[in-house]
């Protein structure tokens, strides 16, 4: 079984019960700063996290329930085979084998305002020359 994993901001999160569901392997809490773009919080925390594999939707769903609807944020995890890119109320589970799936995830968070180097799990950001 391939597990996934991931970091998740508890800052992104309207709702933190779905972290009392996940394995949290390493919490850092960082300064935020202007490149950031996110001047309504001073710090953040970061949750390394492990998702079981038979998991992974259900997390995925709660997690797209329980992120900030007001700002653009994402939460992200991966395995070898898939990549799942969370928003609120959408997710994508891209298969890594297919980068050019990665394409749709990039064009809507870059909707939501989210900074394109921020989407950095994207190839297509660089192919944009941003």
């Amino acid at each position: 079984m391939a597990n996934f994993k991931g970091v998740i901001i508890e800052e992104s999160l309207e709702n933190k019960n779905v972290l009392k569901k996940i394995k949290i392997i390493k919490t850092k809490v960082e300064e935020v700063t202007e490149q950031h773009q996110t001047p309504w919080i001073k710090r953040w925390t970061l949750h390394t996290v492990k998702i079981l594999e038979d998991q992974a939707d259900g997390v995925a769903e709660d997690l797209s329930n329980s992120l900030d609807s007001k700002h653009g944020w994402y939460a992200d995890f991966k395995n070898d085979k898939f990549h799942y890119i969370i928003f609120s109320n959408k997710i994508f589970k891209v298969d890594r084998t297919k980068p050019e799936q990665y394409r749709d995830v990039t064009m809507y968070g870059v909707s939501l305002g989210i900074p394109d180097y921020q989407l950095d799990f994207s190839p297509y950001v660089k192919e944009w020359g941003r």
